[in-house]
């Protein structure tokens, strides 16, 4: 299988050098350890938000730097976390004297190297807050970690990015980070496993009819269950699971996310876009805002993930939601 790199051990930082070569100077790339952050503006003194994890998941976390979302985001390899060296240079180097918040997905790895930088960081005088997305269902019951961090870090990226704009204190966009987070989740489903780089073969293979169901972005297979149906039911049975994951009750708003796992077309995603909405509709829940396309992926993966976030009781979300955002992925 023919793949686009000249060396897979050197892919995320040929990639990463790509990335910053289009960003027109608004981004800066840090060698070692390896991170990137947005130019800064002068005289900003608000709170810095951080995300990053693995690589394959673009455009996260690197597509979304940039003002009114992230200040860094801190690359590792292929599905593997970034070194806690790399997470401490990303804070020293957007912290502006109102501290950080390190946005993590819930994977071990990752969580561990954001942990011990965020100490490192406070052993040194700064102020830090971690928060933990944990918004995949599919590993509500599995022992160990929990519920995996999927397409929900979006969501809690874009609020955060918002709040520290609005120059919120830290830990007023660390409580808003966190309640979105516990108020969102997420499950997918995949038609087609993912290519590793430097590899011929699919992570597995899908006998033909079939789908796995709670795949992870990562590659992490799910159930493998036949499917018959339409693309209409398909959502409904997503859908399903998260109404009744996230506690909506016929009369509540959310705000959905409909993401493709790399290699899905948008048309279909589009069309998601509209079961999901019948389907919410029909049990009397109104999709306020949703966003639709390839954004939290893994690598070529063929298949859908829906995140739904249940708005609170006050218009706060919808607000942060519709601030201005300016960055490569999402722009409004």
């Amino acid at each position: 299988m023919m793949q686009i790199h000249d060396d897979p051990a050197r892919l995320v930082h040929d990639a990463v050098e790509g990335a910053i070569a289009e960003s027109r100077g608004a981004l800066i790339l840090v060698e070692e350890p390896l991170h990137v952050h947005r130019r800064p503006a002068p005289g900003d003194a608000t709170v810095a938000v951080v995300s990053g994890g693995g690589s394959g998941h673009e455009p996260l976390h690197l597509g979304l730097v940039g003002p009114g979302m992230l200040d860094a985001a801190v690359p590792g390899q292929v599905f593997a976390s970034p070194t806690t060296a790399q997470v401490l240079a990303a804070i020293e180097s957007v912290d502006r004297g109102a501290g950080v918040v390190l946005i993590v997905k819930n994977y071990t790895g990752d969580v561990l190297n954001f942990r011990f930088a965020a100490e490192n960081a406070e052993d040194a005088g700064r102020a830090v807050e971690v928060v933990v997305v944990a918004d995949d269902i599919a590993t509500e019951s599995a022992q160990g970690p929990g519920r995996r961090g999927t397409g929900a870090t979006l969501l809690v990226e874009k609020l955060a990015g918002a709040a520290a704009a609005r120059g919120l204190p830290l830990a007023d966009v660390a409580r808003i980070a966190r309640s979105a987070a516990d108020r969102a989740r997420s499950l997918a489903v995949a038609f087609r496993s993912a290519t590793l780089p430097g590899q011929n073969d699919e992570s597995f293979v899908l006998p033909t009819g079939s789908v796995e169901f709670g795949v992870g972005i990562h590659g992490e297979r799910g159930e493998e269950i036949a499917w018959e149906g339409d693309g209409s039911a398909l959502i409904d049975l997503l859908v399903a699971r998260l109404y009744e994951a996230t506690g909506l009750a016929s009369g509540d708003e959310a705000i959905a996310l409909v993401n493709g796992l790399g290699g899905t077309p948008a048309l279909q995603l589009e069309a998601a876009n509209a079961y999901l909405r019948r389907s919410l509709g029909a049990r009397g829940v109104g999709v306020v805002r949703s966003l639709t396309g390839n954004l939290v992926t893994a690598l070529d993966m063929q298949g859908v993930s829906i995140t739904l976030l249940r708005l609170g009781d006050d218009d706060l979300d919808l607000e942060l939601w519709d601030a201005p955002v300016r960055t490569a992925a999402l722009s409004w």
